[in-house]
């Protein structure tokens, strides 16, 4: 039988891989489509684009759909409170997001220039902000949330929608934004051919680079500027889950914590800095799937180098930090953790096993050609 502690540190690492499948597939979906007002020129260009990820972008969702399940379960006081903290962000992140099927659906439906203009900013939208916001999200983490829990564990949010929008946060946003346009642009070079790939090929280049010199500085920020925190008094094993038995101290620098207890975890910045130092090394080249691979590996390496640092809390809070919530004392019951597992080991991998299969039998390129030929057939 597996200990409750050990299934605590499971289901971390379980809605961490499952950020990451969301990331790594919906992920290139959003770059894609961040780009796709600037990549093509003509509406065959962009119809060509939108292609490339029509068969799958809706498919890719289920990553963000299952993520979110899983936190709601096995983290309850973690998606409380951010709800409360985040509220105003999230709705921003799901009125964007809802711009991407009525934005597939409706472009096609007119030949009007103007009507298909503007549902391809509609898509560059619901991608673009999606992106931003999710780094903006992970920077004010790690700088810690304006919150605190009373004696009946309400949280009480004390920020507001601006106060998220802060300089370090918006730094973290455009590093992800950056990560994600480079590996949307990577899966272009796959996808597509002529010019369309060698504009991806120039607007990876740049992406790359620039999602690089962005973690980096925001490393040092973090290493020497960014508050951070530790616990010095964990709760009794045998109390009941309360994050207010803890004793918290905050410092800059703490959240290095980690990488000098244990020195293995600086694999993961060293993964996403090498990663897109090859990226863009080879943004020209005709290596197109070893390409995408780095800027995959640089999305992995960006999103383990969050998660590593902040180990184990999942919502510091800046303003009380007994209050914040770590793995250990925000996850539902031994008994609720248990049978979700089951669940889990079921259903994800028929998840990766049917996802292979779409991908395998949409391969191949998109071509202006095809686009043409097959008007009524694609978008």
């Amino acid at each position: 039988m597996i200990d409750y502690p050990t299934l605590k540190i499971i289901w971390w690492a379980l809605i961490g891989f499952l950020l990451l499948g969301f990331a790594l597939t919906d992920g290139f979906d959003m770059g894609v489509g961040t780009l796709l007002p600037f990549i093509g020129k003509t509406d065959t260009e962009r119809r060509v684009i939108i292609n490339a990820i029509g068969p799958t972008w809706e498919g890719n969702q289920v990553w963000l759909i299952t993520a979110g399940a899983a936190m709601f379960a096995a983290w309850p006081l973690v998606y409380a409170a951010s709800f409360s903290g985040f509220y105003f962000a999230m709705l921003l992140v799901l009125f964007a997001l809802f711009m991407r099927p009525v934005g597939f659906e409706y472009r096609a439906k007119r030949d009007d220039p103007r009507w298909r203009a503007s549902w391809d900013w509609a898509l560059f939208s619901g991608s673009a902000i999606p992106a931003l916001v999710f780094g903006i999200a992970f920077g004010n983490l790690l700088q810690g949330v304006p919150f605190y829990l009373d004696e009946e564990m309400r949280a009480s949010y004390q920020g507001n929608f601006f106060g998220l929008l802060n300089p370090f946060a918006l730094l973290c946003g455009a590093t992800s934004l950056g990560m994600l346009v480079a590996h949307g642009a990577a899966f272009l070079r796959i996808k597509t051919d002529g010019v369309i790939a060698d504009r991806a090929a120039h607007v990876l280049f740049i992406a790359a680079l620039t999602t690089v010199i962005l973690f980096i500085i925001a490393g040092i920020l973090v290493a020497t500027q960014i508050t951070g925190f530790k616990i010095t008094q964990a709760a009794p094993l045998d109390a009941l889950a309360n994050p207010l038995l803890k004793r918290v101290v905050t410092a800059p620098g703490l959240w290095m914590s980690n990488y000098i207890v244990y020195p293995w975890t600086m694999l993961a910045p060293t993964i996403g800095i090498v990663a897109g130092i090859l990226a863009l090394l080879l943004a020209l080249s005709c290596f197109t799937i070893l390409n995408f691979i780095m800027t995959g590996l640089l999305v992995i390496g960006i999103i383990l180098t969050a998660g590593i640092s902040m180990f184990p809390f999942i919502m510091p809070s800046s303003i009380n930090p007994n209050s914040s919530l770590t793995l250990w004392d925000s996850t539902s019951s031994y008994r609720t953790l248990g049978i979700m597992l089951c669940v889990v080991i079921i259903f994800v991998p028929l998840i990766i096993l049917y996802t292979s299969w779409v991908y395998r039998v949409m391969r191949g390129k998109i071509t202006e050609q095809g686009v043409k030929t097959n008007t009524h057939l694609m978008y």
